[in-house]
Parts: C-alpha cells; structure tokens; sequence
C-alpha cells in the first residue's frame, strides 16, 4: 500500500508542475498511432485508393541486355592496333602464351582509354550527327477546342504525349513532342484550344493557361492554325471563323503560318473541301493549306515534309535517343488525364486538381509512380471512385497497361482520391 501511495504521489506532483522547460518529443497524433487502436483518418483508405500492385496486369516485354562498351571504340582499336588479324583465326601458339596475352589486354585497355578521352568526332554512332549539320525547328499547333491538335501531335511523335479526348479543353497546358528523322529535329508544342469574342480579341480568361498560350503565338518559328472542317461544314461556328481571320490578316515576318483543315475523313463529298478553302484563299498569312486526317493519318506526309523542309541549321535542344524525366512524368499525368475524361463525365473532371507526388526508380527497374486526384465536393469524390471503387480501379488498370506500353517497362501506379 505504501508503495501505491508514493506512486500516486510522484504522478498528481508530475500533473500539477508548473510549464514544462522542454516540448515532449512525440506529438499527440504519433502516439495515438502507435498506442492507439483508432483508425488514421488523415489518409485514404479503401475504396479511394487504386493500387496496381493489387491487379494482376500482364506484363510480356523482355528487357533486352545493352553492351557496356561502345562498338566504335572497339573497331577503332582493332583496326589501328591490329590491321594484319582483322578476318583472322588465332593460332593455337599464340593462345598458349600467357605473357603475350596479358601484354595484348594492357595495350587494348590503354587504347580503349585514350580512345574514349579522345574527340569521337570522325566516328559517330548510330543516328548521331555532328552539332554544326544539326537543323532544328520549333513548331506550333493552336486552335479551338477539340480541333484534334493533341492527336496530331501524338502521330507526329509516334507516341502518345498529350491526352486526346471527344470532349472539348482536353488539353490543358503546352504539351512538348519532339520529331527527329536524319539530321533534322522538329519540336511540337500543344497548346489549349483558344477562342475569340466578336471584338476580335481574346477571351479574358481567368486561368493562366489560355493566356500563356496566346502569349506563346509569336514565338514558334512555324504555326499551325488548325480547325475541324466537318464540324464547319455542318454546323459553322462564327468564333472559328474569326479566329482563322485574325491569325491570317497580319503575316509576321519572323514566322510562318500555315492552315490545316482536320478530320476530312468524316467529310462524306470531297468537293467541299475545296470550297472551304476557296473561303480562306484570300488571307495573306497562311503560307500554305493542307487537309489532313491527324488520327489516321492521311495528308500528314505532305505536312511533316514540309515541316522538314523549312528547318533551319541549329543545334537541337531535345536529346533525340532518351525522354527526359521531366517528359515521362508529363506522359504519366496525360494518360491518366485522358482515362479520367473517358470514363467521368460533365463537369467533375474538370474540377479535379491533379499531382504528381512520387516518382520513383526500383531496383529491380520497375518505375513507381503516385498520383492524387483532389475533389472540391464529397459528391464528386463519391463520383470518382465509384461503387465499391470500380470506377478508380478501371481508370487505373487501363492507365497503368498503357504506361507499361509506352514507356517499356513495369509501371506501379497509385492512384488516391482526396478530398480538399
């Protein structure tokens, strides 16, 4: 009993103490954690998180082995060192002889050395080309909303790089794609869709995008003015109209405009194709005037040669053999964007903010990659993660096969939906 009491003691004296002269080290939340059987509320769980590694999603691409020695640095050194072997057999003398063999391995070592520190100037690699032949151009592809712009930046890279969608705004920032064909790199820029009122002007938008976009008109060596000629011809709207008027009433002499009519392979009667450039004919800032298809491809031969074709000699600013991180994290927040379009509809993806909040390389070389998607309404939460989140799931499973396709290897994706 004496013991209980000098214990109750020395705890009512600990509560009744004056300011403590130091802050406990653990706050509150660390210990209800840890000592604590309440669930923690501060992250999702359930049904609102979408975890890849939960799904058994195919993967069949092997991982091919690279060399770790450049094969111009190896003919180099066989054929200074030893011209008289090259095409020869070694005989069984020289195999048996240990000193020559250890005095050959030191002289291609040290050839091998003073071949890397050396300018490789004169013997390039593979698709690789001298700075001073390098031609670059700079490229930009503006337009209303859904005029197909994503999509045909998308087959001109041959890969997908910006979200395409039926619904309009799909785009949202300048979406960089990057062509390198011979000696020549031409650099796309994706822009949201642009509009214009009756004055003439541009809409006063509240979002920075749009109006980053109209600031960036000027600064592209080429432009790219593009439309949906099926949806002129069947229903005109008097906003594009006034838009490929205004960007063809003044030519800029440091820039290059052309018009592209897209998507004529809905247009059933080819005839009125011609009409519809006959409307245009009279604009002295269009260059030229094509008609192409930019998802199936059809007159985007012609296009690309003519792109080629204006390049001028500069160095590239792309490498043309590797993605940047930066790129390949804009491609995983586009696929995921496109998917979040496919499956919800009016006015909640729109309102979702979207981040990128881990990238990370494994070990094994596996990508490992994290994504919220933050809702301004508990409704639009419920919306998108769906029933027993089959919704989050499906957007999910379909984005993660399709970055494990385009990026070649195992993707780990994590998607979690928060509310703000």
């Amino acid at each position: 009993m004496k013991a209980f009491r000098s214990l109750r003691i020395l705890i009512s004296t600990s509560r009744t103490a004056t300011t403590p002269r130091c802050k406990p080290h653990l706050p509150h939340t660390f210990l209800r954690r840890f000592y604590s059987a309440q669930p923690n509320l501060d992250e999702p769980t359930g049904d609102s998180v979408f975890d890849s590694s939960q799904y058994s999603i195919p993967y069949s691409s092997k991982k091919q082995k690279q060399p770790n020695w450049d094969k111009g640095y190896r003919e180099r050194v066989q054929r200074e060192l030893f011209p008289e072997e090259k095409g020869k057999s070694k005989s069984p003398e020289e195999d048996s002889s240990e000193d020559e063999s250890v005095d050959r391995s030191r002289i291609l070592a040290k050839a091998l050395l003073e071949a890397a520190l050396d300018s490789a100037d004169d013997e390039l690699g593979e698709g690789e080309v001298r700075e001073e032949d390098q031609k670059s151009l700079n490229v930009g592809i503006i337009g209303p909303p859904n005029a197909g712009k994503s999509s045909l930046t998308n087959f001109m890279v041959g890969t997908k790089v910006a979200a395409a969608s039926r619904k309009t705004n799909t785009t949202t920032h300048e979406v960089l794609g990057v062509l390198t064909k011979g000696d020549t790199q031409v650099c796309f820029f994706d822009t949201p869709g642009l509009m214009l009122k009756k004055s003439g002007y541009g809409y006063k938008d509240i979002k920075a995008r749009v109006q980053n976009a109209w600031t960036s008109v000027d600064l592209f060596d080429v432009l790219i003015v593009m439309f949906d000629v099926h949806r002129h011809l069947t229903c005109p709207d008097s906003r594009v109209v006034r838009l490929i008027t205004y960007m063809g009433e003044e030519a800029n002499p440091k820039q290059k405009r052309i018009l592209c009519m897209n998507k004529v392979d809905l247009v059933e009667k080819k005839k009125d194709l011609l009409k519809v450039a006959e409307e245009f004919q009279d604009l002295p800032a269009y260059e030229r005037y094509f008609m192409i298809s930019g998802l199936k491809g059809s007159g985007v031969k012609d296009l690309s040669q003519y792109l080629m074709d204006q390049a001028v000699k500069k160095p590239w600013e792309e490498d043309p053999f590797t993605m940047s991180e930066e790129v390949m994290k804009n491609i995983s927040l586009e696929v995921v964007r496109e998917r979040l379009l496919d499956h919800v509809h009016q006015e909640v993806p729109y309102g979702v903010e979207h981040r990128l909040v881990d990238w990370r390389e494994q070990r094994d070389g596996s990508l490992r990659i994290e994504q919220h998607l933050i809702t301004p309404k508990l409704s639009q939460r419920k919306i998108l993660v769906g029933k027993g989140g089959a919704k989050i799931g499906r957007i999910g499973i379909e984005a993660n096969e399709e970055l494990r396709r385009i990026m070649n290897r195992k993707v780990h994706l994590i998607l979690k939906v928060l509310l703000k």
